[in-house]
């Protein structure tokens, strides 16, 4: 069975696809100064260019772990996520607090999805 592996690095590939299901992980890249809703809103962005590059989209989002620097943002991530999923499409999901390594990220999120016909 083929494991794919998008854009690998010695430390990671930006998308890795095994039996059809893709796990990727997202940050806010373009602007880390931006508060929770514009680093959310960056990283959805960014996912559903991830998703595009394996035959996807967010429709077949299937968990998200997110990892959260403060707890007082969880209403305004919230608010996001509820505004960027169509109704009955939201993931199974996750939610901890942690301290990630660059501190003026205030979010990353873990994304398992189903890939397209060409990664089954």
């Amino acid at each position: 069975m083929t494991i794919h592996r998008i854009n690998p690095t010695p430390r990671w590939s930006d998308i890795t696809v095994f039996q059809g299901i893709a796990h990727f992980v997202e940050v806010a890249e373009a602007d880390t100064r931006a508060d929770i809703k514009g680093q959310v809103g960056q990283i959805f962005a960014q996912a559903e260019e991830s998703l595009a590059k394996v035959g996807s989209d967010k429709t077949r989002v299937l968990s998200v772990t997110i990892y959260v620097t403060d707890f007082a943002n969880f209403a305004a991530l919230n608010e996001v996520w509820d505004a960027w999923f169509a109704p009955g499409t939201a993931p199974s999901r996750a939610c901890v607090k942690v301290e990630l390594a660059n501190p003026e990220l205030l979010v990353e999120m873990a994304f398992v999805a189903a890939a397209g016909k060409a990664y089954q």
